[in-house]
């Protein structure tokens, strides 16, 4: 079974904490008591973080040195048995996500476009924006990325199918893989080399590739002159040296981003994961706030980058008046695939 890297004496030396006091969810009276909290959960020793974290994947991003607190504290929580949801959804997520034989592999050579387990990619992945690699895709558990159990506290399952999943990109013998998905792209990055698993091809994020082809495609671009609000992913926490690309894909198609209490670092999750792992109560208050600050800054749309966040909040943000739209949508429009979306 594959092991976690992690390095106890970074996390003992750490001068900030910032893994736990930025955190939106819990509060810290300052360095001491979170470095102390921290401490606890490396000496396997029981800490209120372990019962309080909303797995909101943040700390990942919030330490700078690449310790991996969010995995680890995901590791104590099963060897304990402090599991984060009622048992039936967790046992929901495990057996939906189970690999059945049943995948759809289109006509993969050298490159592979991830669709994940979502349907919903499968429809953006299209067009003149995918059209050398539209026919080469993947859907179905045995190519998802299994990152949704770490919300579960269930690393076991992580470490369980990972391989597996790699391993059945290995045997189509792509060399890279275009990950629709940012969880797909953090698992194959950060997850796997956390855990020391050997990635045989290189995995690109799909925002790389969606910016090379707009570049590409820039004779065609039509500025949209228009402004939007984005819902940040929390598996975007995962990988946030990516985050910069987002500005650049917006700017290169007329799409302004304006300020905001609650994006980039700051963001919050779209709330469905904290339904199920900390309550109605909470969840509906942080998509409150949420898209009170989204009204706040003028915006027009509402831009997604996660086809789940999306599910969650369009009705949400509809009625509140903004328009919910996906980051590859907005592009097609740009270039007359797509029409302006309505309210």
């Amino acid at each position: 079974m594959y092991k976690l890297k992690f390095n106890e004496k970074v996390c003992a030396t750490c001068p900030s904490s910032d893994c736990l006091l930025k955190c939106q969810y819990m509060t810290f009276s300052g360095h001491k008591e979170a470095h102390a909290e921290i401490m606890k959960i490396i000496l396997g020793k029981d800490s209120r973080v372990l019962h309080e974290c909303v797995t909101c994947y943040a700390c990942e991003e919030y330490c700078k040195r690449g310790n991996h607190p969010f995995y680890l504290i995901s590791e104590r929580r099963e060897e304990k048995g402090m599991f984060t949801a009622a048992r039936p959804i967790t046992n929901q997520w495990i057996n939906m996500t189970e690999m059945q034989g049943k995948c759809l592999v289109g006509d993969v050579k050298d490159k592979a476009l991830s669709c994940c387990y979502i349907p919903e990619l499968g429809a953006l992945g299209t067009g003149e924006i995918f059209k050398d690699i539209a026919m080469a895709g993947t859907f179905g558990a045995e190519f998802m990325c299994p990152a949704v159990h770490t919300h579960f506290a269930k690393m076991s399952v992580i470490k369980e199918r990972l391989p597996v999943v790699i391993d059945n990109f290995r045997r189509l013998g792509v060399k890279e893989v275009i990950c629709l998905h940012d969880e797909c792209y953090g698992t194959f990055t950060s997850i796997a080399s956390a855990y020391g698993m050997e990635v045989p091809f290189k995995p690109v994020y799909y925002m790389d590739f969606l910016l090379q082809r707009m570049k590409e495609l820039k004779g065609k671009i039509k500025p949209l002159n228009i402004t939007v609000a984005y819902q940040r992913p929390c598996s975007n926490r995962l990988i946030p040296d990516k985050l910069p690309l987002v500005k650049k894909i917006l700017n290169l198609i007329g799409v302004k981003m304006p300020k905001r209490t609650y994006q980039d670092e700051n963001c919050l999750c779209c709330g469905e994961v904290i339904r199920s792992v900390a309550g109605y109560k909470l969840a509906d208050d942080v998509q409150k706030r949420n898209i009170n600050d989204m009204l706040e800054t003028g915006a027009e749309y509402c831009m997604f980058n996660c086809p789940a966040c999306q599910i969650a909040l369009s009705e949400k943000v509809s009625k509140r008046g903004l328009k919910p739209i996906h980051i590859i949508d907005l592009c097609k429009m740009a270039i007359g695939e797509k029409e302006r979306e309505v309210a």
